[in-house]
């Protein structure tokens, strides 16, 4: 089984270290909502109320929109954590794409794959696109049909598997059979390596990074 090498990025994420907050809903009882930021326990908040820097804006049903940084975002039960304080949805269109870093300097757009939204994050340090592997359940990959791989970790080597992602979309362009290898450890978002990033001719000006298509 062939060796990959995982970025250090992703090696901080596998020890529970994430760049950006990341929140889920874990529950709604009446107009109160169960909110779980980071690793902290899980926590009620009312409508108006702010709990490590997340505010709970409103509850409707199943689900909940937060606000962090003057960016909203609607969380629903049962779904997988988000990272929020990130770039949000890239601008631009046609063969051009430009992100904007978050207060960490990350680049955190969202997108797609295969047709289910995911929240990505930038990494030039990475081989290919890494997912976590509760993710690629989420998202439904039928990653166990995939290729086993060995992966180098904080923890040692483990066992991923590489797969071939159906599309990846970002912003208005989609690109179609990405190589990805999923991570036997969660991961708070999917990380965008140099196998997606090379079909891009990037520059980053200040706290902008523009892709624009080779």
């Amino acid at each position: 089984m062939r060796t990959l090498l995982v970025s250090m990025a992703l090696l901080a994420f596998m020890v529970g270290n994430a760049f950006a907050q990341s929140v889920a809903l874990s529950g709604v009882s009446g107009s109160k909502a169960l909110l779980t930021v980071d690793s902290s326990a899980p926590r009620f908040l009312s409508p108006g109320q702010t709990h490590q820097g997340v505010k709970l804006v409103s509850v409707d049903g199943q689900s909940a929109t937060v606000e962090i940084d003057g960016k909203k975002q609607t969380l629903r039960v049962g779904e997988a954590p988000v990272s929020l304080g990130g770039s949000g949805t890239p601008s631009g269109g046609g063969n051009r794409i430009v992100l904007t870093a978050d207060g960490r300097g990350h680049f955190m757009p969202q997108g797609q794959i295969n047709g289910r939204s995911v929240q990505f994050m930038v990494d030039t340090g990475a081989t290919v696109v890494a997912i976590g592997e509760p993710e690629a359940r989420r998202i439904n990959i039928a990653y166990k049909k995939g290729r086993q791989v060995m992966m180098n970790t904080a923890n040692g080597a483990a066992i991923g598997w590489e797969v071939k992602l159906d599309s990846l979309r970002l912003g208005d362009m989609v690109s179609y059979n990405i190589t990805a290898v999923i991570t036997p450890q969660a991961m708070p978002f999917v990380l965008l390596g140099n196998n997606y990033l090379t079909r891009f001719q990037m520059t980053r000006t200040n706290d902008q990074m523009t892709l624009e298509k080779r």
